[in-house]
């Protein structure tokens, strides 16, 4: 019988709310860049980003999202999503310091990155 135990409940609360977070965020950035929006296009496109390679983001995007909800049930693949989506936003933060870009550009990145590895703490320390 799998029990949660006790000291770990906030933990996995906190899991559970960061990874709901998370995949709202990154399933609304996702979409969009799988889709091709011409704005979503224009955007990446001003940090160097082919729009191939934005649909290749959106869908990874969209399948770390998919793999922290299901890593709500089978935590190793819970981790695998948000050290992939961490590793995706540091990319994504990169390059907007490689495009010199302001700190509301390049915020929205940073704090997924942020949010993304604390959820990879957690998951690793409920193993």
């Amino acid at each position: 019988m799998n029990v949660l135990r006790e000291e770990l409940v906030p933990m996995f609360i906190a899991t559970v709310a960061l990874s709901l977070l998370l995949t709202l965020a990154f399933a609304g950035a996702g979409f969009p860049k799988l889709s091709g929006k011409d704005e979503m296009a224009a955007e990446l496109g001003r940090l160097g980003v082919s729009a191939g390679f934005t649909r290749v983001i959106g869908a990874l995007e969209i399948l770390g999202a998919i793999g922290l909800i299901i890593g709500l049930w089978i935590t190793v693949l819970g981790i695998a999503a948000a050290t992939g989506l961490a590793l995706l936003m540091a990319g994504a933060v990169a390059a907007h310091v490689r495009a010199r870009d302001d700190a509301k550009r390049t915020l929205p990145s940073l704090v997924l990155l942020i949010l993304s590895a604390i959820t990879l703490g957690l998951g690793l320390a409920g193993l």
